[in-house]
């Protein structure tokens, strides 16, 4: 039997394939010391870069140092544009801007909707991260940027 927030995040899944929404979100690439912070969420199976939705009336960085506090207990200082992309599977319309910070803290806190938070070495990603991920990832080892186009 799924778990309530896997449950949820699968009735959210249907209503975009309904309503086709357009939405925007952040993301954060947090390196230190050749490692980047990633997260497993409750209801999927993949490690992600730490971000979320921008809310209502809410800046880009607003709401990345949002996220980042409210997933892994994170306080950003200084923030860079990664690039922004744009995601249309699912049946949507997502747009994400993502963001480096190589100065922070992070103390995680046990939200419910973080079931992990590791850092992994910028080249020894593990297999199950997921593939947009490992393409911004890519991208900053590169070093070159801002970067846009699809996720």
């Amino acid at each position: 039997m799924a778990t309530l927030p896997r449950l949820a995040h699968r009735l959210m899944r249907l209503k975009w394939r309904i309503t086709r929404p357009l939405t925007v979100g952040v993301k954060v690439l947090l390196v230190r010391d050749e490692e980047v912070l990633l997260v497993r969420h409750s209801y999927q199976d993949l490690w992600f870069l730490p971000g979320g939705g921008v809310k209502k009336g809410e800046t880009f960085e607003a709401a990345v140092r949002r996220e980042a506090r409210e997933e892994v207990g994170g306080a950003l200082r200084d923030l860079r544009l990664h690039g922004v992309f744009s995601n249309f599977s699912e049946a949507k319309s997502d747009h994400i801007a993502v963001f480096v910070c190589t100065d922070f803290t992070v103390e995680p806190d046990g939200s419910w909707e973080i079931e992990a938070a590791q850092f992994f070495p910028l080249d020894a990603l593990p297999p199950d991260c997921a593939n947009g991920e490992r393409r911004r990832i890519g991208e900053y080892l590169d070093g070159h940027g801002p970067y846009f186009g699809r996720w």
